[in-house]
């Protein structure tokens, strides 16, 4: 692993964690994940899987220190590391076929209701912890952070693949 490379992932899921921490919660304790749009922009920027599996830890280990949810805890855990492989497989897979900033839009869109799905289910279900329906959760949670992801990705992208360019850190995908 390159140390450049691992200072831009840290850097990311700084900011991730900046936003994941000043979101105020919409529903039983319940946050919108900000810190999933960038493990979804470190995943695009550098797709190997040493790169997604560290992503997919850290920031799982980080949104698991900041979560208000009641079981947000294990749920964050569980959800990140199989978010960010579904994340990274469905990238792989469609990569090639689209212009990047349209995948990077519709992928994060895709991969905050893989999320929120994931992380509801193992709080709902597993746990027992969270209060309300799958659907009311669902519906007030995660579709609106799967919007502010997309918009963040839409904004953030653009500007993050032409640094990347100017300044040859590592290939752009």
């Amino acid at each position: 692993m390159k140390t450049k490379i691992l200072t831009i992932l840290a850097l990311l899921v700084s900011i991730g964690t900046v936003l994941h921490f000043v979101i105020p919660p919409l529903l039983f304790g319940v946050k919108p994940d900000m810190m999933l749009a960038m493990m979804f922009l470190g995943i695009i920027l550098f797709p190997k899987w040493n790169y997604v599996i560290l992503l997919a830890f850290a920031t799982g280990a980080i949104s698991a220190l900041t979560t208000a949810a009641p079981g947000g805890q294990i749920a964050n855990l569980i959800d990140k590391p199989l978010t960010a492989v579904a994340f990274f497989l469905l990238f792989l897979l469609v990569r090639k076929q689209m212009n990047t900033k349209v995948t990077a839009s519709v992928l994060t869109f895709a991969g905050t209701l893989i999320s929120g799905s994931i992380f509801l289910s193992v709080a709902l279900f597993f746990l027992g912890f969270l209060e309300g329906g799958f659907l009311a959760l669902f519906a007030a949670v995660v579709l609106p952070a799967a919007v502010m992801n997309t918009v963040i990705m839409l904004v953030v992208y653009p500007i993050v693949e032409g640094i990347m360019k100017r300044s040859k850190v590592a290939a752009v995908s």
